[in-house]
């Protein structure tokens, strides 16, 4: 099979909400998995983000897998303390227990990735990169320190990609 079938297979297998990324036809791993940074979360379980309407389709559906690691959802579990959080959880009438229990029912646990050849800017956020390069996943984010580093990334058999774009399209 010629590297271009092989390519347009990978992109047909891809979700909807995600076959119109151009990086992913070069994706080599499992085009389903995913990673979700601390922010994509809170759009999704807290603030309620349109956008973040057909990722949750595709966590509830099976039709993306999400994975995730102890020391993530340690973050998340400590930036739902937060006093902003706390204010906009209270606004929006959600427990911060709902959203974890959320969290603990869609994502796989993984154990921590060893540290990937490259470097994240923001320490907070190397554990995205390292899980993203060590199951070549994607990694859907808006954090600037993550997207910046996609080129980086996709030679390591991974993406980065902004959330909002990836969720939107269909």
């Amino acid at each position: 099979m010629g590297v271009r079938s092989l390519a347009a297979q990978r992109t047909r297998a891809l979700p909807p909400i995600l076959r119109s990324n151009r990086s992913a036809k070069k994706l080599e791993s499992d085009p389903h998995l995913v990673i979700l940074d601390t922010n994509i979360v809170l759009d999704a379980f807290v603030f309620n983000d349109p956008a973040a309407i057909p990722l949750l389709a595709g966590l509830r559906n099976g039709s993306l897998h999400w994975i995730a690691t102890q020391p993530m959802r340690d973050e998340l579990e400590r930036v739902l303390a937060y006093p902003k959080i706390v204010k906009r959880l209270a606004y929006y009438e959600v427990a911060a227990s709902s959203v974890l229990a959320q969290f603990d029912a869609l994502v796989k646990i993984e154990a921590v990735a060893d540290k990937a050849p490259i470097t994240c800017k923001d320490p907070d956020d190397q554990k995205f990169i390292d899980l993203a390069v060590a199951h070549r996943s994607i990694v859907l984010s808006k954090d600037n320190a993550v997207l910046c580093m996609a080129k980086r990334l996709l030679a390591l058999g991974s993406i980065a990609q902004a959330a909002i774009e990836n969720v939107a399209l269909h």
